[in-house]
């Protein structure tokens, strides 16, 4: 048994003098060191008591592990190649900076290719290294693509994303649409039938082209802002419709980058607590030195830790982890508790994931340990300390 002391942060808000009891690979209590004092030091079995176990300090912060639902790499490794060594590297090097869960997001790709590195990451969906799939395209934009190959961008067929997600067998999870082109609505209303969340991103959709994708299904705005037709006070575009639609996660890039710090406030107030969710959209460059990378077939080049692309200076995702993210969202004005909720429970929610994103009893022991900077210490994934 484990227990690890600190100030405690759950949804609900913070327990300043707090402790979280783990047997196994689950949460079993959670409490305050001076109302549960008793029962955090004097278990039969317990390996450590609330002061002692030698995981966290006294003002250290407790934090559910995070969960990035976009997330292209890190560490030197990729998602988008097919390559299960280089997923499984890539979902290791988020781990040690508090990732416990997230998708591996896939680009714009030909079918074939898709589909052998949705096959090729099944295994790793079953042992837990990551949580599934997110296909960012190919069904996109071509005057949003961003830094997705325009080449490999088409009109969505239901045919093809059936076949798509018959090849992941359960493990697609998420798929990013632009809601005006033909068929979309058809796409997204296919995803929610099988059980995919269906998202908005990569659009020059207007507001109610964005309102007509939320009212056939779709749940999550993809790096909300970016990527997307702007806001404008004659035409809102999709933007504002993700932001003031109830029931739909808002993802937002944290870096200082691809939002400024103003706008990231601004839109955590505007959608809420509960529909903000904190991603990376990292590239194998992520915790890796500058120089020259490469992203979907298209060859990268990241200065001064902004990843662009080298043909026309595109952002094109980040160097971001999501303990960064939380950093980030902290300086831009949101609570310790709000930001946790937006790097961890938020988007767990939006994925309908259960048993993580929170610290609470009977949920699976992910958590992170962060200093009074809220800088990574430790993290547990599955009660395990990782090393």
């Amino acid at each position: 048994m484990t227990v690890v002391a600190g100030r405690v942060v759950t949804p609900d808000g913070v327990l300043s003098d707090g402790y979280v009891r783990i047997a196994g690979e689950r949460v079993t209590e959670l409490g305050t060191s001076t109302a549960g004092s008793a029962g955090a030091r004097g278990s039969a079995g317990s390996t450590g008591s609330a002061g002692s176990a030698g995981s966290a300090e006294a003002g250290d912060w407790v934090v559910p592990g995070f969960v990035d639902l976009h997330v292209h790499g890190g560490g030197g490794y990729s998602f988008t190649d097919g390559d299960p060594a280089a997923a499984a590297g890539a979902a290791a090097f988020h781990l040690t900076h508090g990732t416990t869960t997230l998708l591996a997001s896939l680009v714009a790709s030909p079918l074939e290719l898709m589909i052998a590195a949705t096959r090729a990451y099944l295994p790793l969906v079953e042992a837990g290294v990551i949580a599934g799939l997110h296909y960012e395209g190919p069904y996109l934009a071509a005057s949003r693509c961003g830094a997705q190959h325009p080449a490999y961008l088409r009109t969505p067929s239901t045919v093809e994303l059936a076949e798509l997600l018959d090849a992941g067998e359960g493990a697609v999870r998420m798929v990013t649409i632009a809601p005006e082109l033909p068929g979309a609505l058809d796409a997204i209303r296919l995803l929610v039938a099988r059980g995919v969340v269906a998202a908005v991103g990569h659009t020059d959709a207007t507001y109610d082209q964005t309102l007509a994708a939320v009212q056939a299904g779709a749940t999550v705005g993809t790096h909300v802002f970016n990527a997307m037709r702007q806001l404008h006070q004659r035409e809102p575009g999709p933007a504002l419709a993700l932001l003031g639609s109830v029931g739909v996660t808002c993802e937002l890039v944290g870096d200082g980058v691809h939002l400024h710090d103003a706008v990231l406030a601004a839109a955590a107030r505007l959608a809420g607590p509960g529909r903000v969710a904190l991603v990376t959209d990292a590239v194998a460059a992520a915790g890796m030195a500058d120089g020259e990378y490469e992203l979907g077939g298209q060859a990268l080049v990241v200065t001064g830790g902004v990843a662009r692309l080298a043909r026309d200076g595109t952002i094109a995702g980040s160097t971001l982890t999501m303990d960064a993210a939380l950093r980030r969202a902290v300086h831009a004005g949101l609570s310790i508790v709000d930001a946790v909720r937006a790097a961890s429970t938020n988007p767990a929610a939006a994925l309908g994931l259960a048993g993580v994103g929170a610290l609470a009893v009977g949920d699976r022991a992910d958590l992170v340990v962060l200093d009074d900077r809220l800088t990574v210490r430790r993290v547990m994934r599955a009660g395990a300390w990782v090393r």
